[in-house]
Parts: C-alpha cells; structure tokens; sequence
C-alpha cells in the first residue's frame, strides 16, 4: 500500500493537525506494515499559486524563469504521487473559514482535466476512484450541523467536495474542533479525534 501524507499547517509542533495526521499514518502502518509513506510539508515547501506563467507554461511556452521551472517540475510530481497513493491522509487546520492556502496551492496543481478528472457529454467524471482519504481536520471553534457557525465552514465541506470531484468518496474525517476554547476543551477535542482513529479499520 502507498500512502500520500500532507501536512498544511503553520504551526509545527504545536499544530493539532499535524498531530492528528501523524497518528492516523501511525496507525494506518500499524494496519499494514509494508505501507510505504510520501510525506509533504506543504507548510514548509509550498507550491507557487497559480499565475498567467504557470497557465502559458501548461500550453506549452517555453520559460527561462528558473523558480517557475522548479515549481512546474514540483506540480508534476505531486500528481504522481497522487496518481500512485493507494491512500491520502490530509492535515487541514480551518485559516479564517476554510483551508491555508498552501493546501490550496496544492490542490490547484493536481486538480487537471485529463489526469485527475475529466469532463464528459454527462458533466465531469472523477478518475480517482478506489482511492481512500481521512482528513485531519482541526479548527478553532465549533462548525457541526447544529453549530450556529454551521454556515460559515468552509474547510471540511471544501475538502469532501473536491475529493468527490475527483472520484474519491470513500472519505473519513477525523475532527478536533472548539480547539481554541482553552486548554481543557483542546484536550478533549483531542482525545474525541484518538478515540475515532483507535477506531480506524482495514
């Protein structure tokens, strides 16, 4: 099994996300043994956002922008690792409503029409299916259903959207929210989150 792990947030250590990814990985290895891990520290290594260059690049201009080439060339093997993951664990903290941007970045570089999905005479067919994802979601208030901020999330739904988009549904998310309401309520959105990974099967 191949096992794509992203990271988004900006607070290292002390990130939640981060810590509920690490512990997802941890036991998805634990379940298979010979998984293999591609990490990505999107925080750490972004990706350029898209810009005209990146568009003409892709319709085949040529470019002497040595940043522009590198960032290209990372494009390209983002895909790839996507195309061969078997599975996909997601760190996305909530940044004022929805995901960082370097999350964003990345999606903007793997959502392709003809590789990852593709538009037909019935609308756009997702070529990712079969795949398995969990997303690491944490957020600094409360966003469930019932939440009065229910409106105002735009992460989680995000991120199962576009998922979807692309052909995988067969999404899990390991939540910690109300992260923010102090110490004792980041612990136990802690623990929530450890006991649905406990939970994770083959």
């Amino acid at each position: 099994m191949k096992l794509l792990h992203l990271d988004s947030s900006m607070l290292g250590a002390a990130s939640v996300s981060r810590q509920i990814s690490r512990e997802i990985v941890s036991r998805l290895k634990h379940l298979h043994p010979g998984a293999v891990v591609i990490t990505r520290d999107l925080a750490s290594d972004p990706a350029l956002h898209l810009s005209s260059a990146h568009l003409a690049a892709f319709q085949g201009a040529q470019t002497d922008n040595s940043a522009l080439t590198a960032d290209l060339v990372k494009g390209g093997a983002y895909i790839q690792e996507l195309l061969e993951a078997d599975v996909l664990v997601i760190g996305a903290p909530m940044y004022n409503l929805t995901i960082p941007t370097p999350l964003k970045a990345w999606i903007d570089r793997i959502a392709v029409a003809g590789k990852t999905f593709r538009y037909t005479e019935t609308g756009p067919e997702g070529l990712l299916k079969g795949k398995r994802a969990f997303i690491a979601s944490a957020r600094g208030s409360v966003y469930n259903p019932d939440s009065p901020m229910a409106a105002l999330e735009h992460q989680e739904s995000y991120l199962l959207g576009l998922l979807g988009f692309l052909g995988v549904t067969d999404v899990e998310v390991v939540r910690a929210e109300g992260i923010a309401y102090g110490p004792e309520a980041r612990g136990e959105a802690v623990r929530q989150a450890q006991d649905a990974i406990a939970k994770i099967s083959a």
